[in-house]
């Protein structure tokens, strides 16, 4: 569909839409329902039902069991070429936690029902050192990285179990995880402060370690606030 700008300029009524979707759900503390959406923008649901089922295909819109919606994780995709985009801020600070605590540390973002690596940083000079692909996928459930991104997403509509391990990452500050995603492997995440952008959390993942996972989440947690103070 076509209409006219301010200044008489055709444009595209529906890319519009998407856009302004975008950014409702970009601006938004949190997850929103179609209905809340539609009423920002103004129309009737069925018109944002259809915009968010083809965001929604193309990973820029995701929504969690109860239908509610927030950006997706290939909005950090699109924004790769932006200077203060997610992965080029994160990417100094994994350095440093991998130099600082000799392990491999990475950063995941929510994408859909799942956790998704979207960086990562080996340390230089630790023998051993444990291989974290970007692009790695796995359950929102299992894995600390996981648990620490249902710290912000909400964990409500998982089940007992899973709602029990984020309350108590929640009173802990941090999630740990051992021989979940990975056999033989450990990991403690925290989640990266956010107002309503792509949820993302900071992970280290070790076979072992001579530090507690509470001494690990303190430093990881400097890193979080870091990232989360740069990327907003």
């Amino acid at each position: 569909m076509v209409e006219r700008s301010k200044n008489g300029v055709a444009r595209s009524q529906t890319l519009s839409r998407g856009i302004r979707v975008l950014e409702v759900l970009a601006g938004a503390e949190r997850p929103l329902s179609i209905d809340e959406v539609a009423a920002e923008l103004g129309v009737h649901r069925s018109i944002v039902y259809r915009i968010v089922r083809t965001l929604e295909d193309h990973r820029l819109v995701a929504r969690d069991p109860a239908g509610r919606c927030a950006v997706g994780a290939g909005l950090a995709v699109l924004a790769h070429g932006v200077a203060r985009d997610l992965q080029s801020v994160a990417v100094p600070e994994l350095a440093a936690v991998a130099a600082d605590l000799s392990m491999t540390c990475f950063v995941v973002v929510h994408d859909h029902d799942e956790c998704v690596t979207l960086a990562s940083v080996e340390p230089r000079r630790a023998a051993g050192a444990v291989a974290e692909h970007p692009g790695t996928r796995h359950p929102l459930d299992r894995g600390a990285p996981g648990i620490a991104l249902l710290m912000l997403l909400g964990a409500d509509d998982r089940g007992a179990e899973v709602a029990g391990r984020v309350a108590q990452a929640r009173r802990d500050g941090f999630a740990t995880s051992h021989d979940e995603v990975i056999p033989g492997l450990s990991a403690v995440a925290v989640p990266i402060p956010s107002r309503g952008r792509v949820s993302a959390a900071v992970a280290v993942v070790y076979v072992s370690s001579d530090r507690s996972p509470g001494e690990l989440a303190e430093r990881l947690q400097a890193a979080a606030n870091a990232i989360g103070a740069q990327v907003g």
